[in-house]
């Protein structure tokens, strides 16, 4: 049976391509604390081994729009192409072809389905920076096969809270449970507070530095009801206009399971934003 061998939660910040491989004066005052971070994240992905990836993130409107807006989508390919081009113009991101895994991809499919979720999958997903960018964190190389998940934050009407979590649980049953003898990690990426085309986008940091901790507690320490008690749609408009993509973090706190305290937490201030990282081992941290 195949082992869930880490479970990380991340930001996915578009700028930390261009910021880490800028030199001289182009090099932003902040990147080698922001590279310093990543770095010590990025070795608890490489501890725990992993032979394939479980992505989690959110299409940014570039392949998904109103006119056929899944809940929740699992690409099933051979391989996925990326970044798109208002990516590589805006952020300077590589294009980047990523190997699929379409057997877990049918397996998580077919028994998801199974359990209650009625995931869409498209055989022609092409993925965008909240897939990629954690690849380029957390595993440059990008050698191992992935099989990317979406979920919609963006265009409402948007499942509640609490169905990410419960997506969350099943994502992680349903890796469990596959008769494969792999390592797989599950990755997850979302947001804290975030402002965009707001007054508020621009500042010092995150438009919502109260929300951004409670919300680093509640994930660190595995808080689930703490957090289902106060995170609601309508409460999540408050932080910031784009702050419903933390609902992808608390995904990923139902993967990890209610009260499991994260092995890794670390956090960095930048000007508009908080970015957060977090990994757990359900399986004992690796030798």
């Amino acid at each position: 049976m195949a082992i869930v061998a880490a479970v990380i939660a991340s930001t996915h910040h578009p700028f930390y391509y261009r910021a880490s491989t800028a030199t001289g004066a182009d090099r932003p005052p902040f990147a080698d604390a922001w590279v310093a971070k990543i770095e010590a994240f990025r070795e608890t992905l490489t501890k725990a081994r992993p032979d394939l990836l479980v992505m989690v993130g959110s299409d940014h409107f570039h392949q998904l729009w109103l006119d056929n807006m899944p809940q929740f989508l699992v690409g099933k390919a051979p391989y996925f192409d990326a970044n798109w081009y208002n990516e590589e113009r805006e952020f300077g991101l590589p294009r980047m072809r990523l190997a699929g895994d379409e057997q877990l991809a049918g397996h998580i499919l077919r028994n998801g389905l199974d359990a209650g979720f009625d995931l869409a999958f498209s055989n022609e997903l092409r993925i965008d920076h909240s897939i990629t960018c954690p690849i380029i964190t957390l595993r440059p190389e990008a050698d191992l096969p992935i099989v990317p998940i979406y979920t919609n934050i963006f265009a409402p009407p948007l499942p509640r809270p609490g169905r990410f979590v419960e997506l969350g649980r099943t994502i992680r049953q349903l890796v469990e449970s596959w008769p494969i003898d792999k390592r797989v990690a599950i990755i997850g990426t979302g947001h804290l507070s975030l402002e965009l085309g707001g007054p508020r986008q621009f500042g010092a940091h995150g438009p919502d530095p109260e929300f951004d901790r409670k919300a680093v507690d509640w994930i660190a320490s595995g808080d689930l009801e703490g957090c289902l008690a106060e995170v609601t749609l309508d409460s999540l408009h408050l932080p910031g206009n784009a702050t419903h993509g933390f609902m992808d973090f608390m995904l990923m706190m139902g993967v990890a399971g209610a009260g499991a305290k994260a092995d890794h937490v670390d956090s960095l201030d930048l000007f508009h934003t908080m970015e957060a990282y977090f990994t757990w081992y359900p399986n004992g941290v690796p030798a």
